[in-house]
Formats: C-alpha cells, structure tokens, sequence
C-alpha cells in the first residue's frame, strides 16, 4: 500500500528532477522512492557510499530545461483514442 509523506527541497532541485523523471517515463513519486529503495537496500555508513550520489549531484548541477511543445485539443483526443484500440 502506497503512504503520502511531505518533503521540501530547493525549487531548483525540484524542478530539475521533474525534468529528470519526465525524461525517464516515470513520476517524481516513483523516482523518489526508487531512490530510497537504493538508499535502505544497502549497508552504506556514509553518504558518499550511496550509489545515487554521483545522479544527485548530476541533477543538482548544471542547467535543466523542460521543453514541451504545446499540442491541440484534438491531437490529445486522437492519441487517446488511438491508445484504445
């Protein structure tokens, strides 16, 4: 069963992981827990151990652009029901 926790982070860093998780197909949430899966599934004793660190600070580092081009009503419409056939 899913639970819902509130975390705060920098706007930058938030912003630039959406991008990241929308390039990969997949939502912040599930990108989040992924990475806490990576964290408690190890032995780690310190930070810099974690596997995720080197992604984290790709992530925070750098300029991040979310560019999405702006699609038609009807275009939505036709992929919707092109996806339910």
């Amino acid at each position: 069963m899913d639970s819902r926790i509130t975390l705060a982070f920098d706007k930058n860093v938030i912003d630039k992981a959406k991008a990241y998780a929308a390039s990969q197909n997949i939502s912040l949430s599930r990108l989040t827990e992924y990475l806490f899966r990576q964290i408690t599934s190890g032995n780690y004793k310190t930070l810099d151990e974690l596997p995720v660190s080197d992604w984290v600070n790709e992530i925070a580092d750098g300029q991040a652009a979310y560019i999405t081009k702006p699609r038609s009503r009807k275009s939505l419409k036709q992929d919707f029901y092109d996806s339910r056939k």
